[in-house]
C-alpha cells in the first residue's frame, strides 16, 4: 500500500471531527538563540526555542503551511499522532523532503487528546532547535488540576560543541571505537559522560556483559548514549538562567513533559514534591505516585504535583552521563533560589518503572486473538558504525507486512548492550499483558539484552516507520517500516 492509496483517504474521512480548522505557518530557518547567557547559531521554527506550541482539540483539523527557509531539504513529523499516512513527514517513505525555498501543506485531523510534539525527519536536524510541542486538548478531560505547564527537555551541542552533522560523520567513520562524538566539547575531556565504560577493562565474556546490564543504580544499563553534551536545557534555557514556573501553594499543576533530546534520557523530578503520573505518550494510565521518572528520547509523560510553599528545583539529569543537569524552577513564594549543583533527594527515591504502568480502563486494548506475529531484532554492527533491525539498515530493509484489521504482536529483541527508545509511527500500541491492560505507548525504552512484546491493532493504513529515537542510531541504520497489504 502506498501513502496515497484510497484506503488512507478513507481512514482519514472516517475520523471524528469537530469541524474546526487550526491554521499555522511554520518556517524552519537559521537563527541566533539566547540559551540564557550563551548565544548560539542554530536552526529553529520561526526563531523560537522550543518552537511555539500548537494547541488543538481532539478532532480538529490541523492545517500547517511549511515554508523551508533552510539551505537543505526538511520535513515535519507529527510525533505520536495517528494521522493520515501521507502527512507523516518521513522522506523516502511517506513523502518527498521539502526542498530549500519550497513549501508543503500538512493537513490532517488530530484524532486523540494528549501530549505530542513535532520535529524534522531528515538527517540529524532534530539535534538543532527544530522541535516544538503539540498539545491536544480533551473535551472530556476530568480537569483534576488547576493549571498546566509544558516542559521540553533537550541535549544541546549545535553552535556550542561539535555540530550534529560532524558527530554523525565521526560515527560513520570511527564508530564506537574512538568515541569520535566526544571531540570539541568546551571544558570536557574526550571521555566525559561515558562513565558507563569505567571499570570495563579486563572484563570478558559474561562477566563484562553482566557489568553493563541494567540494575537499580543503572536502570537503562551502563552505556546510555554516545555523545557528551556541553549543556542540557528545559524549555530552551540553561540552569544558570532557568525558566521559572510561577504558581501558588496548594495549586495542582499538570506538567506535560517532552523529551526532545537526540542522545539523552533524563531522570526527571521536582524537588520537595511527589509526582502523580497520569499519562504517558498521550494516553491515560491508572494514576501512580512516584518521586522520579526516566524519560527516554521521544517519550512524554504527564504528571500532576501539588505545589508547596517556596522555591523548588525542577531537574532533568542526563541518565548515565556525567553531563551537567537541566534545571527549571517552581516558585510559589518569595525565597532564595536553591544553589546550582545541589541536587534534590527525589531522583534517588521511588523511581517509576514500566511495570508500574497500567492503561486506564477507557484506553485498554483488551485481551484478544493475535492474528500475526512479527519479530524485530535490534543489533549493533561494525563497532557502532551501523545499527540494525533484523540485520539490515533502513536502505536495505524489507517492510514488515500487516493487513488492515489485524491484531499484530511485535516482539522487540534487543541483542545489543545499549537501550533503544523504539518509536512506532501512526499507531499507539499496548505493552503485552495477559489481562489486556498493558500501558498504551508509541515510544518504548527497550533495555540491553531485553525482549518486549507489544500489541497493535492495524487500523491506520499506509507505510509506517519504526525506529530508534536516538537520532544517531537511526541515521546509522536503525529504522525499518511496517506496511499494510493491499
Amino acid at each position: 500500500m502506498t501513502p496515497t492509496d484510497p484506503a488512507v483517504a478513507a481512514a482519514e474521512e472516517a475520523r471524528r471531527r469537530t469541524g474546526r480548522v487550526v491554521e499555522r505557518t511554520l518556517t524552519p530557518a537559521p537563527s541566533r538563540v539566547d540559551l540564557g547567557g550563551r548565544v548560539v547559531d542554530t536552526w529553529s521554527y520561526d526563531g523560537s526555542l522550543p518552537g511555539k506550541p500548537i494547541e488543538v482539540t481532539a478532532g480538529d483539523e490541523l492545517s500547517v503551511r511549511l515554508v523551508n527557509g533552510l539551505a537543505e531539504p526538511t520535513s515535519v513529523h507529527w510525533h505520536g499522532v495517528a494521522l493520515r499516512n501521507d502527512m507523516d513527514g518521513v522522506p523516502d517513505l511517506t513523502q518527498r523532503a521539502t526542498a530549500p525555498g519550497a513549501e508543503f501543506a500538512y493537513d490532517f485531523v488530530v484524532p486523540d487528546p494528549g501530549t505530542y510534539w513535532f520535529h524534522p525527519h531528515v538527517g540529524v536536524q532534530l539535534d538543532t532547535g527544530l522541535y516544538a510541542p503539540l498539545v491536544v486538548a480533551d473535551p472530556a478531560e476530568p480537569g483534576k488540576y488547576d493549571e498546566e505547564v509544558v516542559l521540553v527537555l533537550d541535549d544541546w551541542t549545535d553552535g556550542w560543541g561539535k555540530p550534529p552533522a560532524d558527530l554523525l560523520a565521526g560515527f560513520r567513520r570511527d564508530g564506537m571505537g574512538d568515541m569520535s562524538g566526544m571531540d570539541g566539547m568546551d571544558g570536557m575531556d574526550g571521555m566525559d559522560g561515558m562513565d558507563g565504560m569505567d571499570g570495563m577493562d579486563g572484563m570478558d565474556g559474561m562477566d563484562g556483559m553482566e557489568m553493563g546490564m541494567p540494575s537499580a543504580d543503572e536502570p537503562l544499563g551502563a552505556d546510555t548514549g554516545d555523545v557528551s553534551y556541553p549543556a542540557h536545557l528545559i524549555n530552551g534555557r540553561l540552569p544558570s538562567a532557568p525558566v521559572t514556573v510561577t504558581s501558588a501553594p496548594n495549586q495542582r499543576i499538570r506538567f506535560r513533559i517532552i523529551n526532545a533530546a537526540s542522545d539523552t534520557a533524563y531522570r526527571f523530578a521536582v524537588g520537595g514534591h511527589r509526582l502523580t503520573v497520569t499519562h504517558t505518550d498521550g494516553f491515560p494510565v491508572v494514576p501512580i505516585v512516584v518521586d522520579a521518572l526516566i524519560v527516554g528520547m521521544g517519550e512524554r509523560y504527564d504528571v500532576v504535583v501539588t505545589a508547596g510553599d517556596g522555591v523548588f528545583p525542577i531537574v532533568a539529569s542526563p541518565e548515565g552521563k556525567m553531563d551537567p543537569e537541566a534545571r527549571a524552577l517552581l516558585r510559589t513564594a518569595s525565597g532564595e533560589v536553591p544553589p546550582l549543583g545541589r541536587s534534590p533527594a527525589e531522583p534517588s527515591r521511588r523511581l517509576l518503572s514500566y511495570a508500574d504502568l497500567v492503561a486506564a480502563p477507557e484506553v485498554e486494548l483488551g485481551a484478544g486473538h493475535v492474528d500475526r506475529e512479527l519479530t524485530m531484532k535490534l543489533t549493533m554492527d561494525d563497532q557502532g558504525r551501523r545499527w540494525l533491525f533484523n540485520g539490515r539498515t533502513f536502505e536495505e530493509h524489507e517492510p514488515l507486512a500487516v493487513a488492515a484489521g489485524e491484531r499484530v504482536r511485535v516482539r522487540l529483541v534487543n541483542d545489543s548492550m545499549m537501550f533503544h527508545p523504539i518509536h512506532l509511527h501512526g499507531h499507539t500500541f499496548a505493552v503485552a499483558r495477559r489481562d489486556g491492560r498493558g500501558v498504551r505507548k508509541d515510544n518504548l525504552n527497550v533495555l540491553p539484552m531485553e525482549q518486549v512484546d507489544i500489541d497493535l491493532v492495524a487500523d491506520n493504513p499506509g507505510r509506517w516507520a519504526v525506529h530508534c529515537h536516538n537520532v544517531y542510531h537511526m541515521e546509522l541504520g536503525m529504522m525499518t517500516s511496517i506496511a499494510y497489504e493491499v
